[in-house]
């Protein structure tokens, strides 16, 4: 009888015992009895028979994790603060044959049959694309580093490179995965690399079906599917000879996970190339201040169409007649407009003009968001919604009246001012499911829609050529944020919404801002912005000079959280390397009837940092590493 130390996938249980007849591999994916069900588990290691009864694994799967795979798991459970079966379950195991894992295998007998068995080499759909000299040089520069940042202004012809790269990887017999922050790219980007490279290339993210996902993973087994493309689950899936990854769009804080495990997709992505003797490519307009300051840039430095972009600022909060008058024109031009909000919802908040009260979601401290078109109100947090409410709770005062201008707004006034402009609404609340994104996507790329009105999803890299007018509302509330990125933030916001328009004709851009000076000294020099922006970090002792941890305390009960945190802060004052920023309340002191405090700490170096955070009891605390939300 062999015993066997396993771990239940998906789950933050301890590490258990079980025994089995035959010997199993390390990594191997097996059935266990657990409580009063069946459990998929992992093999971690094989141990001496214990003292006390074990149980007997039920069945064991043609299912395997490589070494490699088990490896960046360890590093992500110990770095992001997850169990190792928290991190495990971000990948997909390998197929290894009819059951290859009951017998005892040798690293050289794992490393065989997960090994690449598909097509042979050179065979792609279609030519590469024309490099212009200046892309060549790029391409060039970048074939000889293992990594690098490929720094490029919008329209600069990033994808090009992207996919003459991945070109050289199949000539190579070598696979590629291509990263972007949000599924809302994939619909455009897959056709762009399906006219290269047919159906060897696959998108994935996690909309797709169950059957989808088997059709994928059954092509990337035989051979068929060479590249995958998607959102940061994407990183994760069993590719075989892995040669290149590609993370566009490095700066946007998609890539960061908000739940165990809060991993970062772009950094592990850069340690997995590191594993995997992969190329890591990053790629930005924008680049992360972390990103420019530890990696080597290559930079294309001009549009691949140059076309001239006028900038005109304006002031105010609401859709003013400059913006409405703006729209009408490109409208009657039968060109394509872009309008930016930072606000998503009808109208973000419902606040009482006689108190100054916000009306708050009554388990969340947050202001609940008033959807206008389904008729109620609704806790972006905890998801609580109610009825429209229009007396105040706090002095009884009527009406109440609305904050920031949301989507839904915004559409209103502009369909109402307009006539006959057709509005596609572009915002989470609206883009729901993979067929909706499509559709929107396809009525606006077909010139069905006249105007993409949106937020964040808008500055995500959507590339189409008859977008003439970029409007940019709300930076000044993006500027306010309590970030020390918040400036970062709002010059990239600027940069990459502005760069939506303009790509192959004449454009305009209205930013609507209180701080026009600030944007106008670097419209024309986003690396003068990074520059500027380092020097401040650095004096201000902010990433990346330094490293942050902020630890998350939630409790229903208000006097346990308070004494979970003072407890931590006081172990952690142990640790002279390591500085208490803050603690106290969150800035959303309550969610889903939960009390929830925080501790930002900061320290030079990491690996103390680290040592303290490992020091305390992380059984009723949430530790986020390198943490890019504050709120």
């Amino acid at each position: 009888m062999y015993y066997y130390e396993i771990a239940l996938l998906k789950s933050s249980a301890p590490h258990l015992t079980y025994h089995f007849s035959t010997k199993l591999h390390y990594g191997t994916v097996v059935s266990v009895p657990f409580k009063t069900t069946t459990k998929d588990a992992i093999v971690i290691q094989e141990v001496e028979k214990p003292l006390f009864e074990t149980t007997q694994i039920v069945s064991v799967s043609d299912k395997c994790y490589s070494k490699e795979q088990m490896e960046i798991a360890k590093f992500i459970s110990e770095y992001y603060f997850s169990s190792f079966s928290e991190a495990i379950s971000l990948f997909l195991p390998y197929t290894v044959g009819a059951n290859p894992c009951v017998r005892p295998l040798d690293e050289k007998e794992i490393q065989i049959s997960l090994s690449f068995h598909g097509k042979g080499k050179g065979q792609t759909h279609g030519s590469a694309p024309t490099l212009s000299t200046i892309q060549q040089q790029a391409y060039r520069q970048l074939l000889a580093k293992d990594k690098a940042l490929l720094f490029g202004v919008t329209g600069s012809g990033k994808t090009e490179i992207f996919i003459t790269l991945m070109a050289k990887m199949l000539e190579e017999g070598k696979t590629s995965i291509f990263l972007m922050p949000e599924i809302s790219l994939t619909p455009q980007m897959e056709k762009r690399l399906k006219v290269y490279f047919g159906e060897r290339v696959a998108m994935w993210h996690s909309k797709l079906t169950k059957k989808k996902k088997e059709s994928i993973l059954a092509g990337i087994e035989e051979g068929s599917v060479r590249i995958i493309a998607g959102a940061r689950s994407a990183l994760f899936v069993p590719l075989k000879e892995l040669g290149l990854i590609v993370v566009d769009e490095e700066h946007d804080d998609s890539y960061k996970a908000q739940t165990r495990p809060r991993y970062h997709a772009r950094d592990v992505a850069v340690l997995m190339g590191q594993k995997l003797g992969a190329k890591v490519l990053l790629a930005s307009a924008t680049p992360s201040m972390s990103s420019y300051h530890k990696y080597e840039v290559v930079k294309l430095q001009k549009p691949y169409v140059q076309t001239q972009k006028k900038y005109h600022f304006i002031t105010g909060n609401t859709i003013d007649k400059s913006i409405l008058n703006a729209l009408y024109k490109s409208y009657h031009r039968k060109e394509q407009s872009l309008l930016f909000l930072p606000t998503r919802g009808n109208f973000k908040y419902l606040y009482c003009q006689n108190c100054g009260k916000t009306h708050l979601c009554p388990y969340c401290s947050v202001g609940m968001a008033l959807h206008r078109k389904r008729r109620h109100l609704k806790c972006h947090y905890c998801n609580f919604t109610e009825a429209i409410v229009d007396t105040c709770t706090q002095c009884g005062h009527t009406p109440l009246t609305s904050e920031r201008m949301g989507t839904q707004e915004a559409i209103e006034v502009i369909g109402t001012a307009i006539e006959g402009i057709q509005i596609e609404q572009f915002d989470k609340d609206s883009i729901t499911t993979a067929k909706k994104l499509k559709e929107a996507l396809k009525r606006f790329e077909s010139g069905e829609s006249d105007v993409l009105l949106g937020t964040q999803m808008l500055s995500k890299g959507h590339d189409y050529a008859n977008i003439t007018l970029s409007v940019i509302m709300g930076l000044d509330h993006i500027l306010g944020l309590a970030d020390y990125r918040a400036r970062e933030r709002a010059m990239s916001l600027l940069f990459q919404i502005a760069g939506r328009s303009g790509r192959a004709l004449a454009a305009e851009v209205i930013v609507q801002t209180g701080d026009a000076e600030f944007f106008k000294n670097y419209l024309e020099d986003y690396e003068l912005f990074i520059k500027d922006e380092l020097a401040f970090l650095e004096m201000a002792d902010y990433p990346p000079f330094v490293s942050l941890a902020r630890i998350l305390i939630a409790h229903k009960d208000e006097s346990k959280a308070s004494k979970i945190t003072l407890d931590t802060v006081t172990k952690l004052k142990a640790f002279k390397e390591i500085e208490i920023v803050g603690h106290g309340k969150a800035p959303v002191e309550r969610i889903a009837n939960k009390f929830r405090f925080q501790i930002l700490l900061r320290a030079k170096n990491r690996v103390p940092l680290l040592k303290a955070l490992h020091s305390v009891d992380c059984r009723e605390i949430e530790i986020d590493m390198d943490p890019v939300e504050f709120s």
